[in-house]
């Protein structure tokens, strides 16, 4: 969703933050040589960057009710003339300069911004018309695919994207995703079974980690992936989640990754441990989670008690683990 369809749809700053760390993969190179064409083309993706800087700011320091219908809708109205000036601009560009592939790849990223995902993928196809050889054209093509059409085209065109640049993270972190996400298409598509459709995904994730190891996010996608999978992979969970542990930057994301482990082991029946996580969260922000895990652990504990003793005698052995059949409860 764009900047302008995330203001029509909620008015909230929580979607355009979502928005913000949406990761395309688009690219745009630009010459060294710097002749009109190109300092054109680069004055409108500066002017691009700002006034996309400039909404994303009105839209999070926005406080106008979901009442205010009138003001409201003066608001869109202002955004709308703002991004319009930078619309003007590509098209006025793109008229002079009707063969450049750049300039239809940098107005396809400027419309999918806005919301305008259909329009974005016919700049798309211009562009790899004229460019078949930029990785960028054929990864958003892919997003556009795995969002709003066929998805096994979008299987095939990261595909094509990588082997063009195998070096970039975000082609293999798109791809994953949507091989992720559409399973029953990828398990027609690649022939292949579920458990071998989570492989595939998570071994792509895992790519993707080796170029960026120090992404965050992408640990982060890569260790949710596995609340998905039936049975739960107990230790490879364990051990994406310590690995996003090790390259958080700052007590307030470590103790946000502390809060899955402490989900993974509620879920392992790994108890001591669940409960030592969770002590190590302090941040107010996680308190609301914590008291749901909290009472999840308890739950948990309860349950395994009784189904190791289900008569209530008095047993001399120690309580096993309980098997996991699925992820936990979202915390």
């Amino acid at each position: 969703m764009g900047l302008l369809s995330a203001l029509l749809a909620t008015n909230q700053p929580a979607a355009v933050s979502n928005v913000i760390q949406q990761q395309t993969g688009i690219s745009v190179t630009i010459p060294g040589q710097k002749d009109p064409e190109t300092l054109e083309l680069e004055n409108i993706m500066r002017d691009d960057d700002d006034a996309m800087a400039e909404v994303n700011g009105w839209i999070s320091t926005n406080a106008i009710p979901l009442t205010n219908q009138i003001a409201r809708l003066a608001f869109q109205q202002r955004i709308r003339e703002r991004l319009k000036v930078v619309q003007d601009e590509y098209t006025r560009y793109l008229r002079n300069h009707p063969e450049s592939a750049r300039g239809y790849l940098a107005y396809g990223s400027f419309l999918n911004d806005i919301g305008d995902e259909t329009a974005a993928q016919a700049q798309y196809e211009n562009s790899r018309q004229l460019d078949p050889k930029n990785p960028a054209v054929w990864n958003n093509l892919a997003n556009y695919y795995g969002e709003y059409g066929d998805v096994t085209n979008a299987f095939a065109d990261y595909e094509e994207a990588i082997r063009l640049d195998p070096t970039e993270p975000v082609y293999f972190q798109n791809f994953a995703t949507t091989v992720y996400l559409y399973r029953k298409d990828a398990k027609a598509y690649y022939h292949i079974d579920e458990q071998q459709t989570f492989d595939k995904a998570l071994g792509l994730y895992r790519q993707a980690m080796k170029l960026a190891p120090e992404n965050l996010v992408l640990a982060t996608d890569y260790a949710e992936s596995y609340y998905g999978i039936k049975p739960l992979r107990t230790n490879d969970a364990l051990m994406a989640w310590s690995n996003a542990l090790m390259i958080a930057r700052d007590d307030n994301e470590r103790e946000g990754v502390r809060l899955h482990l402490a989900r993974v082991n509620i879920a392992a029946g790994f108890y001591p441990e669940a409960t030592r996580q969770l002590d190590l969260v302090t941040n107010s922000a996680y308190a609301s989670m914590r008291r749901e895990l909290r009472r999840s652990l308890v739950e948990h504990q309860k349950n395994s008690k009784t189904a190791d003793n289900p008569d209530g005698r008095t047993s001399t052995r120690p309580n096993p683990a309980p098997s996991v059949t699925g992820p936990p409860a979202s915390p």
